[in-house]
């Protein structure tokens, strides 16, 4: 298996710190933030990664290199113009599009099990999978529904008039696709979860919510680092395992 990290972002909410550094080498518990992501996907046994670029992408690809420091292969995926998380993606297809792939947010710390994650998406037959999980503000957020079953039922409030016991999750950032994916995106462009996921529940397509309760933060805020920074050095997580 193939995976993607979506690290083109400006990181705007951690300005001005993302003027000069981008977002996903910001340093946490002494690693960078992507380090993370990628410490996942080794775990996993998934070696070849694309990144995409497109914010201070020399300094990404500078310091991560081919990979191989964090025993991993890169490829990286310039975006003269930031494609939002949907075009990023397709653009990629190339890398990506030949089998089951995964992708991750580069600003996130979590304990997934990945090699779980995948084999539950393949025992469902769904064309996609969103690791999902339970927070007091997922209204906020925008809340992913699903029934009983685990199925995605509605996405961000639609369909409106569904008449169905379903519970509201919030979205971690974490997706497993099939190929056939990308016969449901848009050129140019657009947000996965915006755009291509609500065309596909639209469809009738497989799609499915796996449910995480384990350690998960986002680190897009000044508070939000600040407490990724507590909790890595607090409590165990998995580690990044790399020669700097």
């Amino acid at each position: 298996m193939r995976a993607m990290i979506l690290a083109a972002g400006f990181g705007s909410r951690l300005r001005p710190l993302t003027d000069r550094i981008p977002k996903p080498l910001v340093t946490v518990g002494g690693h960078p933030l992507i380090a993370y992501p990628l410490a996942l996907l080794r775990a996993a046994g998934i070696r070849e990664v694309i990144v995409n670029l497109h914010h201070r992408g020399d300094a990404i690809r500078a310091a991560l290199g081919d990979g191989a420091a964090y025993g991993m292969a890169i490829t990286y995926s310039e975006e003269p113009t930031i494609l939002d998380t949907g075009g990023g993606i397709r653009q990629a297809q190339g890398f990506l599009g030949g089998d089951r792939f995964v992708v991750l947010n580069s600003d996130c710390v979590m304990d997934l099990d990945l090699r779980a994650l995948i084999a539950w998406h393949a025992q469902r037959r769904a064309l996609a999978t969103m690791v999902l999980r339970r927070d007091r503000e997922v209204a906020r957020y925008g809340a992913v529904e699903i029934d009983a079953d685990q199925r995605i039922r509605r996405f961000l409030g639609q369909p409106a008039g569904l008449d169905a016991a379903l519970t509201p999750l919030m979205f971690t950032g974490v997706h497993v696709f099939e190929p056939a994916v990308f016969d449901h995106m848009a050129q140019g462009r657009f947000g996965i979860t915006r755009q291509t996921y609500p065309a596909m529940l639209t469809a009738g397509c497989a799609l499915f919510g796996y449910v995480f309760e384990g350690y998960w933060r986002v680190l897009d805020t000044h508070a939000g680092l600040a407490e990724g920074r507590h909790d890595l050095a607090t409590r165990v997580c998995i580690r990044p395992q790399h020669q700097p």
